[in-house]
C-alpha cells in the first residue's frame, strides 16, 4: 500500500503538543521509543508546554482558559490543528493512516495534534481547531494518551508503507 503521499513525508511536519512533562519513567522510555520510530518516517517534534502552577484557586473554566492561551501561543496560523478530544471522530488504525495520507496529499506544511489539560480545551482552542479526533470511547490518563497516540502514528506510517507491524 505504498502511496504517493509518502513522497511528501519530508515536507509535512507533524507536531504533538502536550501540557506538562511525562512523569512516569516507564512511559517516558516507551514514548521515546515510538518517537524515534516515527522520526524514521516523517519530520516529527514533541512540543511540551509547562503545566500551570498554583491552580488550587482557579475554577476549571479559568484553568482551561489559561491553558488555552498557552496552547494557542504554541500554534502557528498555518498549522492544521487536530485536537485529541473525547468528542472527536473515532477512527480505526487504517482510517487514521488514510487521514494522515490525505493530509499529506493536501500539501499541508504542518499538522499539530494537541492534548488538552485535565478539564479539556477552552472555547478559544476549540474555535481554532480544524478537526477533533478521539482515540477511544474509553478515558485514558493524559500521560498514557501520549504513548497511545505515538504508537498509532507509528502504526499509521507502517500501514502506509505496507510494513508488517500492523496485522
Amino acid at each position: 500500500m505504498l502511496n504517493l503521499a509518502l513522497l511528501n513525508l519530508h515536507k509535512v511536519k507533524i507536531y504533538f503538543l502536550v501540557l506538562g512533562k511525562t512523569t512516569e519513567a516507564y512511559l517516558r522510555e516507551s514514548i521515546s521509543i515510538y518517537e524515534k520510530r516515527v522520526k524514521n518516517y516523517l519530520t516529527f517534534e514533541l512540543k511540551i508546554i509547562s503545566e500551570l502552577k498554583n491552580t488550587a484557586n482557579l475554577s476549571f473554566e479559568q484553568q482551561k482558559k489559561q491553558e488555552g492561551k498557552l496552547i494557542l501561543a504554541a500554534i502557528d496560523s498555518s498549522d492544521w490543528v487536530v485536537l485529541l478530544d473525547e468528542t472527536g471522530l473515532e477512527m480505526s488504525s487504517v482510517d487514521f493512516s488514510k487521514f494522515i495520507q490525505q493530509s499529506m496529499l493536501q500539501s499541508r506544511k504542518s499538522m499539530i495534534f494537541v492534548i488538552g489539560g485535565p478539564y479539556g480545551f477552552s472555547k478559544d482552542v476549540y474555535q481554532r481547531a480544524n478537526e477533533k479526533m478521539a482515540l477511544s470511547k474509553m478515558t485514558f490518563s493524559h500521560q498514557m494518551v501520549r504513548l497511545i497516540f505515538l504508537e498509532q502514528l507509528y502504526r499509521a506510517m507502517t500501514i502506509l508503507k505496507n510494513e508488517p507491524y500492523h496485522h
